[in-house]
């Protein structure tokens, strides 16, 4: 058999896989679609060991360390994937920005060192926003208690 056939086969998974990862919102079909990835590098390691005839049959060998690595991450991933679920109430990767909890600092004023934005101006400008925020911090941390 030629060696042509089975990269040809690696290369279109491996760009399925790719487009998967770029055009989907979805972090479960993200993470099916990197594994498409990787089997198409375990596809090409058989291959060329086969082709080149290896006697440590080292591409074999690379391709059950690949193959843990995937059932790893996979697993810390989907892990990931539902606590992220519990949590937000949704998997979708665009309303995502970032995994830190940051709802409460969001509502801070870009100045605070403006009198109006501070609110009523008694007492110093941006103490209610801190404890707002502080107040929000707390809620948070007993939810996710």
């Amino acid at each position: 058999m030629h060696l042509a056939y089975p990269a040809v086969l690696a290369a279109l998974l491996f760009c399925t896989g790719l487009y998967g990862v770029l055009a989907r919102r979805n972090a479960i079909l993200v993470l099916l679609s990197v594994e498409l990835m990787l089997n198409a590098v375990n596809l090409n390691l058989v291959a060329f060991d086969v082709w080149l005839r290896d006697t440590l049959h080292a591409g074999q060998a690379l391709t059950l360390f690949t193959i843990a690595i995937a059932a790893a991450e996979i697993g810390i991933g989907l892990a990931i994937v539902l606590a992220v679920y519990r949590n937000r109430g949704s998997s979708a990767i665009d309303r995502l920005r970032d995994t830190a909890e940051t709802d409460a600092a969001e509502d801070l004023p870009d100045h605070p060192d403006d009198d109006s934005v501070a609110g009523s101006g008694a007492g110093t400008p941006g103490t209610e926003d801190q404890a707002t925020a502080a107040a929000g911090k707390a809620k948070k941390a007993e939810a996710t208690a």
